[in-house]
């Protein structure tokens, strides 16, 4: 194979360019399983994002990592179902560390003082910061920005308690992706 004398010798190698990739996608793979484990409510896998020094910014709490965990596992009780939605996704890698921004819209089924629900969106960006620390890249730093939000009565149609041949989202290992993921074998 000859190499293209357009290229320029100060671009990145093809192999460091998989490389670069695959750092992105490990990042990136980060903030989806994020938004799985918070609309899940399953601490234990928020906890497994982060570094166990890491700090989080949501504005409402500022701390370390460790300490919002119990703290927004508490604020979700509060909620019936959440699902956070991950669109844009931006990585820029220097070496062991990385910085993201990646924009949420993030859906609240919160109970109304009626007895119905309403609907909440809030959207926004995460800008987070990774850092590979002995080969893993997770979470070192996650700051919360919003950009907008709605309220609004909940629309939702579906009665849950009749309809048995329907699969529902769940909080915790009962969610039907939980036997889902461990039935797959790796390979």
């Amino acid at each position: 194979m000859t190499q293209d004398p357009s290229r320029s010798a100060d671009l990145p190698s093809r192999e460091q360019r998989i490389s670069d990739m695959l750092d992105k996608q490990d990042c990136t793979e980060l903030v989806h399983r994020m938004a799985r484990a918070i609309d899940r409510c399953d601490g234990e896998l928020v906890n497994q994002l982060f570094h166990p020094d890491a700090t989080d910014d949501h504005g409402s709490y500022k701390g370390s990592a460790r300490d919002f965990v119990p703290w927004v596992m508490e604020v979700l009780k509060g909620m019936h179902r959440t699902q956070h939605m991950i669109g844009n996704v931006l990585i820029k890698l220097d070496g062991d560390t990385a910085y993201g921004e990646s924009y949420f819209i993030a859906h609240h089924a919160i109970p109304a003082e009626d007895g119905s629900d309403n609907f909440m969106i809030a959207a926004g960006r995460y800008l987070d910061r990774f850092e590979r620390r002995d080969g893993e890249w997770r979470m070192a730093h996650r700051g919360a920005v919003y950009d907008w939000s709605s309220v609004s009565p909940s629309t939702d149609i579906w009665d849950r308690a009749a309809m048995a041949d329907y699969s529902f989202g769940a909080r915790g290992k009962a969610d039907p992706s939980y036997p889902h993921f461990a039935s797959q074998t790796s390979s």
